[in-house]
């Protein structure tokens, strides 16, 4: 184990309440330790794959589609349960993030520790900014990831 921590932002800032994603890895930048990974990622599962590979802890920050939709309610998600939503309700993208994690495990490339902070979602279309609802919530999901990334650093060292 290497102990790297890698943060994902999945999503486009060019669609809406899509852009939370990036909008977090964005106020993250001067919260986390320098040797923390941020990236973003608009969530394509090659790319995904190979923005974790190596990594001990993984935090994906993600929009999250519900019926009945609940815009800036906060959720956090295993690697199982997020890879048990069907896509049609759980991610904004294609493929979805829980096919992505399906298809991880499949071929063995799941890292040893995988987090999921998800808000639900009001608009994804082309142009859109972030909801009021899902404004209103990127502090506290900020404040989680970071939370998330200090847990991390903490296990990292543990003897």
């Amino acid at each position: 184990m290497n102990g790297r921590v890698v943060v994902i932002g999945v999503g486009n800032p060019l669609r809406g309440d899509d852009g939370i994603g990036p909008a977090v890895v964005e106020a993250l930048r001067d919260r986390v330790p320098d040797d923390t990974v941020l990236a973003v990622s608009d969530g394509e599962p090659a790319r995904l794959l190979d923005l974790w590979d190596g990594a001990d802890t993984v935090i994906v920050v993600e929009a999250l589609r519900t019926r009945p939709a609940r815009p800036g309610e906060l959720h956090v998600l295993t690697a199982a349960e997020a890879a048990g939503h069907p896509r049609s309700t759980a991610s904004t993208h294609a493929f979805g993030l829980g096919g992505c994690l399906a298809l991880a495990k499949a071929l063995d490339r799941l890292p040893p520790r995988l987090v999921v902070h998800a808000v639900e979602v009001a608009d994804v279309e082309l142009g859109a900014r972030l909801s009021e609802e899902v404004r209103r919530a990127l502090p506290e999901l900020t404040d989680r990831a970071a939370a998330s990334v200090r847990q991390a650093y903490e296990r990292k060292r543990e003897p």
